[in-house]
Formats: C-alpha cells, structure tokens, sequence
C-alpha cells in the first residue's frame, strides 16, 4: 500500500526540481512512486495541476504485449495489441488510480500564490538516501499517511520545523 505525502514548495519550480530528483531516483530503485502531482497558484491565483506520473501509461505498455500474444494465437497481432493496450489503460481511467484529483486541488487551493505542493503516492522509499538528495530544497510537509515516527524523520530530513494541523 502506498504512503501519501505532501510537501509545499515556495513555487513550482522548486517542486519541479524535487519532482525531476525523485524521478531519477526512481529509476534507479532507491523510491519507488505510485504517483505525483504538483499543484500550484500562479501570481494571479490560478489553480493547476499537473500529474507528472500516469498509472494507466504502464499498464497500457502490459496490456500491448499482453495483447500482441494473444493476437499471434489468432494471426492479428497488431490488433491484439491494439486493443489490449487500449483496454487495460483505459481500466486503469476508470479506477482512477493515483492521487486524487479533488484532494490535490483542495490542497492546491490552499496554497498562497505562487506556492506550490508536490503530492506524491510512494510505495517504497529508502528515506536514508532519499532525504540528502531533496533536503537541499527544504519543504513544509502538508499532510502525510506515515506514522508519526515516520513523519517526524520526513520533517527532519527536510529541516521542516513547522507543524501543520
């Protein structure tokens, strides 16, 4: 199950930055992400949001080969990869996996302009090489669903010393 967090930002750049880290990161195994939004207000208070991860893009990769197999049985393999592409990505629509749209705008809106929140889904971090990696970057921790242990080392490693209700 994944852990949900979000982090502020003073703008979407700074999130931005984070964001491209953690996705490197990703790629080499030390955090392994569900999903990520950034939302944010520009000068000007408008709302938006960007999911930067998109569930249904690996499972539409699995559905094409999945798909394509199936199709070689039958001698028509580009329609079966057609088709179980389109089938399972759009499964993945319909759940609507990831953050939840309403919750990163409700949390968006919050933000003073031109402050940005970067929401993410992790199923597995390794916080001890995670951690120096962003710290740079400070961050006001919104909300999480780690244990408070957890979330104290979270602020600690962001050098977060706020507490927000």
């Amino acid at each position: 199950m994944s852990e949900l967090v979000a982090i502020a930002y003073p703008d979407r750049q700074v999130a931005e930055v984070v964001r491209d880290i953690l996705g490197e990161l990703a790629g080499r195994g030390v955090i392994e992400l569900d999903d990520a939004v950034i939302a944010s207000r520009d000068r000007s208070g408008e709302l938006e949001l960007e999911q930067t991860l998109h569930p249904a893009r690996p499972r539409a990769v699995g559905g094409a080969v999945a798909g394509g197999l199936a199709g070689l049985l039958i001698g028509i393999p580009l329609l079966g990869a057609a088709v179980g592409a389109a089938s399972l990505a759009a499964g993945a629509r319909q759940r609507d996996v990831g953050v939840d749209d309403d919750f990163a705008r409700e949390l968006g809106a919050a933000l003073e302009p031109p402050r940005a929140a970067l929401v993410l889904l992790v199923r597995s971090a390794s916080a001890d090489k995670v951690l120096p990696e962003i710290r740079e970057y400070g961050g006001q921790v919104l909300r999480t669903t780690l244990s408070d242990e957890s979330e104290a080392a979270l602020r600690a490693g962001l050098d977060d010393s706020t507490r927000v209700p």
